[in-house]
């Protein structure tokens, strides 16, 4: 092809890839929840562990401190803080310490005697209702009085400064000026947020909103503001992962394209080479979109990641290209291992299609996809855009005398099996466990902030993340009968120090039998009146001053039960929806732990509930669901393995040659395992992915090493696109592993290891069938 059709082919290239981005942009909608790498919950127990990793109440909680002022001054911040929020569409509820006077709609006020046991003890006598006035009678000369003004005459027995004492957790910091301080000295709010805890880009709005209350507040700048919690973490992860794989891979990509100049001396190659790459990407994407609608923001990080591989197609073709041959001619000559790589490389992907995971699926098909067109785009476009005059790599300064003392390298036979040997015995010794199940130790949040955040749950009594205690029951109001069933056996468990709170559903709200029967103890208008006006003798209220209260009661006596729907107007309606959970044809109670000292102590409560009531450790569940999701992927890996062993076994027609393929990968993998153990590194799901990505990376070193040549020239061609491969997944991959994120350490680290090892054992394994 002459050069102006050339140029007209590669810029009708680039447009088309223009096209196709514009409508991926347009349609690619970017997914965030976390869950959907989580693998599919395989009884009640998991589905309900996924669904509060999510959406638990524990993981919607954001810990607020503020310090740096006097307490007087930290006290306002905070009560003008807590009620911008309280007014804020981001947030469920917002507790600072102050007794919250309106905690109920105005319309559901009435409700408040049906809500609050305090009439289980006592009845709304004269004796009761004297005890109470007289009591206001001295709060009126206190400071609380403008707060009592208003709410007086319909509530003179303050049932609503009750329910909303009783809805405060019970383990409370140190009350000054109406807000909560903890022992540092300042001020701690707790705030629950609408939005899952997994979903990094709502919590961010929520956060977003939280501090641009905070800096609109008089003096805020003046004090400082710490927040913390797991919708917290889940942003600034996802802050620190993108701009830390931001900065990697424009240090990864300057490298790489320093890298193709100095090894082609042309910056056309450069252009030609991120065609087929790219290719591949937008193909990929496009697939996502139309097999899964949404697309995953780890599926796009990790998926150019592996996608990577594909980076090695157009370079086999730049360095095998020959002078005395046209470019098409070149690239058939090599098409045959290149096509076996490319397969090979997508068997492996399959394992992850196979795991059942969304997010992991995802990345299979965005893999595998682009992988083939990248692959075919190379074989089928490029050759037609490759310039007639080019510099034959074999010429390469250097190559010959490096191929040369790689060749007479020695190589026996005992040296695979010894380190074969050594890598067991490394294997063997390894301090560490071999699985790592604990996904905390895996969060990229640096220690300081986790330091930080336990002192406010612990100064703030938040509950603990780690314990639900599950009330299973036909219906709703069947788990809120369960619920105050227990509450006797929970009380006792409290006393004895087995645990310091526990909130269950019926705290906010009464079974619909225990309202009725509150409901009954009311009196009627008359004997109210009688009894109201006994108790007012000798006190100096207005006549008439509490009409309203007695209406208020009247009402009540007539009013439906309450039910959950219903209460969901209140502001702590939102707090007991998410106790109580729906499940296929039974629903779930879910109460919150603060301080579990005895997990052990709730066996006994559960087994004297006949199953109705357990204990789910979130830490034990999620361990037991990361075990089985493992696994489920070494088995497919396992059969992926098998499978690739098969093609190339097939491809070859030879067994030994097949072999001498499959054992440099395998051994090389083996090595690197070894490494990673005997350096007290525990494997998790990222180090399988990495492990995978460098598998496939040396099966295509492994592929072209044992390819016969008939010549130098052309055992210098392989040498030279094998170095410009290794030298450049090394440079990309060992960048990642100086990252400071654990998942990107975990997978540079194996990646750059195990492409070293493979390149190593290829030379090692394959090498001697080649002729020169």
């Amino acid at each position: 092809m002459s050069t102006p059709r050339r140029i007209v082919f590669v810029v009708a290239w680039w447009l088309l890839l223009s096209a196709l981005a514009f409508v991926v942009r347009r349609d690619l909608v970017v997914d965030s929840d976390l869950r959907s790498f989580m693998p599919p919950a395989r009884n009640a127990d998991q589905k309900l562990l996924l669904d509060e990793i999510g959406n638990g109440p524990a993981s919607r909680l954001l810990l607020l401190g503020i310090s740096g002022a006097p307490p007087e001054r930290l006290a306002a911040l905070s009560h003008g803080l807590a009620r911008t929020l309280r007014n804020d569409p981001h947030f469920a509820r917002v507790l600072d310490g102050e007794t919250d006077a309106v905690a109920l709609d105005p319309a559901l006020l009435p409700y408040r005697y049906l809500l609050s046991p305090t009439l289980d003890k006592v009845a709304l006598d004269t004796t009761f209702l004297r005890d109470q006035l007289e009591q206001r009678v001295e709060d009126l000369s206190s400071p609380a009085a403008d707060m009592l003004k208003d709410l007086l005459p319909r509530d003179p027995t303050l049932e609503v400064l009750a329910l909303a004492q009783r809805w405060t957790p019970a383990k409370v910091p140190l009350t000054r000026d109406g807000v909560w301080f903890s022992p540092r000295g300042e001020a701690l709010l707790l705030a629950q947020t609408h939005a899952p805890g997994f979903d990094p880009v709502a919590q961010a709005e929520a956060i977003n909103a939280l501090q641009t209350a905070f800096a609109v507040l008089p003096d805020f700048a003046a004090a400082q503001l710490t927040i913390s919690g797991p919708g917290y973490f889940s942003v600034r992860v996802g802050e620190s992962t993108r701009a830390q794989a931001e900065w990697l891979s424009a240090f990864g990509s300057l490298g790489f394209v320093a890298l193709l100049l100095l090894a082609y001396r042309s910056v056309g190659v450069l252009v030609l080479a991120a065609l087929p790459l790219a290719s591949g990407a937008l193909v990929g994407i496009a697939a996502l979109i139309l097999a899964f609608g949404s697309v995953h923001g780890i599926t796009l990080a990790f998926g150019f990641t592996l996608l990577g591989v594909a980076q090695e197609y157009p370079i086999r073709v730049f360095s095998h290209r020959r002078t005395d041959a046209d470019a098409r001619t070149s690239v058939r000559e090599v098409w045959s291992l290149l096509r076996l790589a490319i397969v090979s490389a997508c068997i492996a992907y399959v394992a992850f299609f196979a795991s059942g995971v969304p997010g992991l699926q995802q990345l299979a098909v965005f893999t595998i996809t682009g992988l083939l067109v990248a692959g075919a785009a190379t074989r089928w476009l490029l050759p037609a855009v490759l310039p007639v005059h080019f510099r034959d790599a074999a010429e390469s300064r250097g190559l010959e005398p490096t191929r040369a003392w790689l060749a007479a390298l020695p190589r026996p036979r005992w040296l695979p099996w010894l380190l074969f040997a050594l890598a067991l015995a490394l294997l063997w010794l390894a301090p560490t466990p071999l699985w790592q199940n604990d996904l905390a130790a895996l969060t990229p949040v640096p220690p300081a902030l986790l330091a930080r955040e336990g002192e406010l749950r612990d100064a703030l009594g938040a509950p603990d993340v780690r314990y639900l205690l599950v009330l299973d029951a036909q219906t709703a109001d069947d788990v809120l009968r369960l619920s105050e069933s227990i509450s006797p056996q929970v009380e006792q468990l409290i006393s004895a120090h087995a645990v310091d709170d526990v909130e269950l559903p019926s705290r906010y709200l009464p079974s619909l039998a225990t309202q009725r029967a509150r409901q009954a103890t009311l009196p009627n208008r008359a004997t109210l009146t009688a009894a109201l006006d006994a108790a007012l003798q000798d006190l100096q209220f207005q006549p008439g001053l509490f009409a309203p209260f007695i209406e208020d009661v009247e009402t009540a006596r007539t009013l439906s039960p309450l039910t959950p729907a219903e209460f969901a107007r209140s502001p702590f309606g939102a707090r007991l929806e998410a106790m109580l959970v729906p499940r296929d044809e039974h629903w779930l109670g879910l109460a919150t732990l603060t301080g579990v000292h005895d997990p052990a102590a709730f066996a006994a409560l559960a087994a004297s509930n006949a199953g109705q009531v357990r204990l789910l450790d979130l830490k034990a569940a999620s361990e037991a669901l990361i075990a089985q999701y493992r696994e489920r992927i070494l088995q497919a890996l396992g059969v992926a393995l098998l499978l690739l062993a098969l093609t190339v076994a097939i491809a070859f027609r030879d067994l030994h040659r097949a072999w001498h393929v499959i054992a440099p990968m395998s051994l090389a993998t083996l090595l690197v395992l070894a490494v990673l153990r005997i350096s007290g590194v525990s494997l998790s799901l990222f180090h399988l992915v990495a492990l995978t990505l460098a598998a496939g990376l040396g099966l295509h070193y492994a592929l072209f090493f044992e390819r016969k040549v008939e010549n130098a020239a052309e055992a210098r061609r392989t040498l030279h696109a094998t170095l410009v491969c290794v030298i450049s997944a090394v440079l990309v991959f060992g960048l990642l592993a100086t990252s400071t994120l654990p998942v990107l350490r975990a997978i540079g680290l194996t990646v750059a290891m195990g492409v070293a090892f493979h390149f190593c054992l290829s030379i090692l394994m394959a090498q001697g069938s080649q002729e020169s």
